[in-house]
């Protein structure tokens, strides 16, 4: 310790005078406190037994003497107050009015009766009833010091609840573990801004339940008339693993009985204590999406990464950015990050390090349309681990610009795979999506061949070479998510191409999750699909963002878009659900591409050409039927994440 600063400012490192004040009354409040429940204790234990031995005509004679009655009596009160101190009764240990004070309570009636049993006979002479009155002893003692402990906790929580009736009436839609916690914060919060007057739940276990008072006054079904009845303003919907069809159904009805919908913080909110549990929100669209919670093998994954050079190509993208973040974290040896864009490369490192002068080797600006520059970087920093997140995505666009998809996805993703398989790369990961299964446009086109490609290369490459492939991605630029909430801001309207189109969504950092736990239990050869839960429909996101906005805001069907499904599908002709080694990674095989068959693309016939050769290729129902043409070199363009 530095005693300059400690003699100059003593109150850097001691404690305050009025802090030890306090101290000192709450440790002698709490003494008293236990001293008081340890005499209450000892006196029903004394009581009950001598209750006892009156019923069963077990009282000594007058031989006894007040000097052994009094002996008796303090003996008792000792055995009391220790096995008190056994259980933990009088040393905080068990939170007030709850079951484990039960437990605790039943701990130490236990620990009383061998005692007993054993020194009755010597303690009090001529009991011809011993084990009849110290069993009803105890069966007068423990209910009696329960309920004693529950009356006064009772009446604690009463006097700390406040008296005044203010804050919004809210009806609370779930009386189990998170429904109860948030009507005793409630109950309990002076000043709350909202006032439980009723429950609702489905279970019908539960229909005459009553939660601190409040009662569960039927189902979902029984919203509206709950509501008139008492008056509520507020729905909040506390179920700790609602899933999105929930949360929407239950939103929906409330927003139709006139009550706002809220739902309670989730559990990764209350611990990094960003939310409480009773600072009720608005939901928001992962709310309405349901996402579960994922679980992966957080020591299998660490183990797998640690230590090693790992490669990241199109670092600077959504998935891209997250997967460098989360790398991060298990110290490899050496994170390489690629990308052909500055800003993005910045952006990532700031995030990394908390600074970015973009000065060191962890950063590479690359394009993987460049086989010269993309050898150079493989022979130079041998990485060990490659997740290939580069890519060309939007789907409207690569419609118009074909070539453009080609030279990004399938002959970029080819580079790649020649560049890594020549350094002798452990484990390859492609980054796929969900519309290359079954494709029908230039993107789901690409995307495949891209599968194909590393399927291909899995049978000539040692290591591991394989695919993951998923949906949309919550958050990530260019998300139809993102494009609907900046036309809310804007005032609409809101554009959805067609009334009953579906998508898969989950969040970036699950998707980045899964496709690190596929990368360690994935299979060469395989393509690895993460379970996207159920898929939403758009329309229904966008009236939530509609109902949601201070000002009306109006949705337009504009018609589906060339190369777009009304529905993805995860799972192509042909694939399976077979999950082996996590519940929510699908494995499923591809047939291989030969690269060779890339030098059969004729570039001079158009983009209907084109997309008829990616047709061929990703499908493999035939071969190409265009003449043999060298590639020629197309305009470049910047090159995303995927």
């Amino acid at each position: 310790m530095n005693t300059e600063v400690a003699e100059a400012d003593p109150g850097v490192y001691a404690p305050s005078y009025a802090s030890t004040v306090n101290l000192r009354v709450a440790y002698a409040k709490r003494l008293a406190r236990a001293g008081a429940e340890a005499g209450y204790d000892a006196i029903v234990w004394v009581s009950g037994l001598c209750y006892a031995a009156w019923i069963t005509a077990d009282v000594p004679g007058s031989d006894i003497g007040m000097p052994r009655l009094v002996g008796v009596v303090l003996a008792i009160c000792l055995l009391s107050v220790v096995c008190g101190l056994l259980a933990g009764l009088y040393r905080g240990r068990r939170q007030r009015g709850s079951l484990d004070e039960v437990v605790g309570v039943a701990t130490a009636g236990g620990l009383m009766l061998v005692p007993l049993l054993l020194l009755s006979g010597v303690l009090v002479s001529g009991q011809r009833e011993l084990v009849q009155t110290v069993a009803g002893g105890a069966l007068i003692a423990l209910p009696t010091i329960a309920v004693a402990r529950y009356v006064l906790y009772t009446a604690r929580q009463r006097r700390k609840r406040p008296a005044t009736e203010a804050g919004v009436k809210v009806i609370v839609f779930g009386a189990g573990d998170a429904g109860t916690a948030l009507i005793t914060r409630l109950l309990d919060e002076p000043g709350a801004a909202y006032r439980p007057v009723a429950l609702l739940d489905d279970d019908p276990d539960k229909r005459r339940l009553r939660v601190h008072g409040i009662p569960v006054r039927g189902n979902r079904t029984r919203m509206a008339e709950v509501a008139a009845a008492t008056g509520a303003t507020v729905l909040v919907i506390a179920i700790a693993k609602a899933s999105g069809t929930v949360i929407r159904d239950l939103t929906a009805r409330a927003e139709l009985c006139g009550l706002i919908p809220k739902v309670v913080p989730t559990t990764t909110e209350l611990i990094s204590g960003s939310a409480r549990i009773e600072g009720v929100r608005d939901p928001r669209i992962s709310d309405l999406l349901g996402r579960r919670p994922i679980r992966t093998d957080v020591a299998a994954i660490a183990g797998h990464f640690a230590g090693k050079r790992i490669l990241v190509t199109g670092a600077g993208g959504s998935i891209g950015s997250e997967l460098c973040r989360q790398l991060y974290q298990f110290a490899p040896a050496e994170l390489i990050m690629l990308d052909r864009d500055e800003s993005a490369l910045h952006e990532v490192q700031l995030t990394l390090h908390g600074r970015a002068l973009l000065d060191s080797d962890e950063t590479l600006l690359a394009d993987i349309r460049d086989p010269r520059r993309v050898r150079e970087v493989f022979e130079r920093f041998r990485p060990q681990i490659v997740f290939h997140a580069a890519a060309l995505k939007h789907l409207p666009l690569l419609e118009r610009y074909p070539a453009e998809a080609v030279q990004s996805n399938v002959l970029g993703t080819q580079t790649v795979l020649e560049a890594a398989a020549a350094c002798g790369v452990e484990s390859f990961v492609n980054i796929s999506t969900d519309k290359a299964a079954d494709p029908v446009s230039v993107l789901g086109y690409s995307k495949r061949i891209a599968e194909r490609l590393t399927a291909h290369m899995a049978g000539q490459a040692d290591g591991s070479y394989l695919s993951v492939r998923f949906g949309n991605v919550l958050g990530s630029r260019g998300s139809v998510l993102g494009a609907l909430s900046a036309q809310v801001k804007t005032g609409g309207p809101l554009t959805v191409t067609h009334p009953d189109v579906t998508r898969y969504f989950m969040t970036v950092d699950e998707a980045v999750q899964l496709v690190l736990q596929a990368a360690v239990i994935g299979r060469t050869g395989e393509v690895l699909i993460l379970d996207m839960g159920d898929p939403v429909r758009i329309a229904d996101i966008a009236r939530r963002l509609s109902a949601q906005s201070s000002r009306p805001v109006d949705i337009v069907y504009t018609g589906l878009r060339p190369g777009e499904k009304l529905a993805e599908d995860l799972l192509g002709i042909g694939e399976v659900d077979y999950r082996p080694s996590h519940p929510l990674v699908r494995h499923a095989q591809v047939k291989p591409l030969d690269p060779r068959e890339l030098a059969r693309l004729a570039v001079d016939g158009g983009a209907d050409d084109l997309r008829r050769w990616l047709a061929q290729c990703a499908t493999g129902q035939a071969s190409p039927a265009l003449d043999p043409a060298p590639p020629r070199k197309l305009r470049p363009t910047v090159t995303e994440g995927a």
